[in-house]
Parts: C-alpha cells; structure tokens; sequence
C-alpha cells in the first residue's frame, strides 16, 4: 500500500502526505447483501489514524483538525468504516479517499466572518425586550407618596 496522498487545500498548499507506517487498517466481515460470500471475506474496512502523532501535520494543521473533527475522534484517533461494496480493494480505496476528505476540509481555516447588519425585526425585539425589562424595573420602585 502507498502512502496516502491528500490533495491541496486551503491549510495545506502543497497537500499533505500521509506516511503507510501512521495508517491502521482492520478488515472485519460486512453486513448486508452478498450471498455466501459475505460469511467468508473481511471486506469491511477500518482505516485510523492518531492525528496527535502524526508527522504528515504541522502544529496550526494539527490544532484545527482536532479540533474540526473532535466529534469524530476516540481520543486523538480519527477512524473512517467503509463497508459499502462487497470487495475489499473497492472499500480500501473509499477508505482513503474518505479519509483524505476529512483532513483536507478540517486542515482548512474558517472561512472569515462577514460582517452583516441587524434586521429590522431583530431590532425591534431588541428595543421590545428593553422597553419590557425597564418597565419591570420601574415597577420596583417605591410608591410616591403623592
């Protein structure tokens, strides 16, 4: 197997190379359609890979992936399943590519905000909420004596 190969981005320029050595891969038995076969192949496959260790990131590359793909992490370990077809080399394949996909968008900064101006309705309900809160406030207050 080769090394793994994700195309440039934002965040990665050149694009990054992921060494065979840092990939983990795990072949189970795959659920669903395939007749006697599917009882004999380890087609599904499990790719992994620790983004805390690995040397295809530089630390900025490395802070936005974790924190990109913190929901999809086991600890520091991002772990792609693919299961899909019923051979073997077509899920590897997906894997990677699935894979590649996930470090090219989390590698990316965040697209910059642009500022926008308030609606005319949130402004509305801005005022409505202070005008409410004062009268609340001024209802506190001790009676005249008038």
């Amino acid at each position: 197997m080769d090394d793994l190969r994700v195309p440039p981005g934002p965040g990665a320029s050149r694009g990054l190379v992921i060494p065979t050595g840092e990939l983990l891969e795990r072949f189970s038995r795959s659920s669903g359609p395939g007749g006697q076969h599917v009882n004999t192949a380890d087609s599904r496959v499990q790719l992994s890979l620790d983004l805390a260790t690995t040397t295809a990131l530089d630390e900025p590359q490395r802070t936005r992936a974790l924190q990109a793909l913190a929901a999809r992490l086991s600890g520091s370990v991002l772990t792609v399943a693919v299961e899909e077809n019923r051979s073997q080399r077509r899920n590897r394949a997906t894997a990677r590519q699935r894979l590649a996909d996930l470090l090219r968008d989390a590698v990316a900064p965040p697209a910059p905000r642009r500022p926008t101006r308030p609606t005319l309705g949130s402004r509305r309900r801005r005022l409505q909420r202070e005008r409410r809160r004062a009268e609340i406030k001024r209802n506190r207050r001790r009676p005249d004596l008038d």
